[in-house]
């Protein structure tokens, strides 16, 4: 009996077929045969029930199927045994952030070749969550966060932009000022369920000693930028991440004249926790890659976000 034979037998009683097995394993349907029948005589009993029309396991082979993905498994971790350990970092975000993320996550790599860099897309509250449960290393989020055993790594700064329809009465602008868009509806999901973008709009109006004139909210199964073609006076904002990423036919894209609409870019920790070397360059490589115009390097910053 042998490693290979075992191999041939799991793939057989999986696929409960010789002709899937052989496909899978790359080799002919006649040799996969020979092969466990070299196997049925070794153990001294019959493994599979043949027929023209399937492959089923008999006892003897229900039986073994759990002791040979055992002995498979202990071959893997054996063969380990000469590999150096391999580190890794879980990196959790939303998908406005995964193209952003690639070329950090590749320059990491290529730093450090035998680190496994995982990518896993959760809402902010699982993110956040998973950091502080030791899910994972590293959150991304817009915004900052305010909670104990947490702290947050500024990357950089983000614009919102802002959209409207091209029969928007503005859109011949390719900048615009907040006081000529009081004028006009702002179209955004309901407040709780992007605090942010409510935050950060109505803040900057407050500057500009104006008051936003909120339309009616998106419903979860609308787009922002489709509500907008709809409703031709109507505005909505959107992460220049996202907005990069957003097809333009219809719409009109520009940016607030004097940058009030940003929103900070961070990376959520454990506090106190001591960074690798690896953790800290895909920090710097992130700060570079996320927010290409970010102002400033990284530092420890403390709020809370979207």
């Amino acid at each position: 009996m042998d490693f290979r034979q075992l191999r041939y037998f799991l793939a057989v009683g999986e696929e409960a077929s010789f002709s899937r097995a052989a496909e899978r394993c790359f080799i002919s349907q006649s040799a996969i045969s020979h092969q466990i029948t070299k196997l049925e005589q070794e153990v001294g009993a019959k493994l599979f029930e043949r027929s023209t029309r399937k492959v089923k396991l008999t006892p003897s082979g229900v039986r073994l199927m759990p002791i040979a993905a055992e002995v498979l498994s202990l071959e893997a971790r054996a063969l380990e045994v000469g590999h150096e350990p391999r580190g890794s970092i879980r990196i959790t975000a939303n998908m406005s952030f995964a193209s952003q993320s690639l070329d950090a996550i590749s320059r990491v790599r290529e730093r450090h070749p035998n680190l496994d860099v995982e990518f896993v897309i959760k809402d902010f509250t699982d993110r956040v969550n998973a950091v502080a449960s030791g899910d994972a290393d590293l959150a991304l989020i817009r915004g900052d966060v305010d909670r104990p055993g947490l702290e947050a790594i500024r990357l950089g700064i983000e614009d919102l932009v802002i959209v409207t329809s091209t029969r928007h009465p503005l859109s011949a602008f390719s900048t615009v000022e907040l006081g000529e868009l009081a004028h006009y509806p702002l179209l955004l999901p309901p407040r709780n369920s992007q605090v942010l973008l409510h935050r950060v709009v109505e803040d900057a109006f407050v500057e500009v000693g104006r008051r936003v004139r909120l339309g009616p909210p998106i419903a979860s199964d609308h787009t922002a930028t489709l509500e907008v073609i709809t409703n031709p006076r109507a505005w909505t904002v959107l992460y220049a991440g996202t907005a990069a990423d957003t097809p333009h036919k219809g719409l009109k894209f520009m940016r607030e004249t004097d940058h009030r609409l940003r929103v900070p870019v961070c990376g959520v920790v454990r506090s106190g926790a001591s960074p690798t070397p690896e953790l800290e360059f895909l920090v710097q490589a992130l700060a570079h890659s996320i927010v290409p115009a970010a102002t400033t390097a990284p530092a420890r910053v403390r709020d809370s976000g979207s």
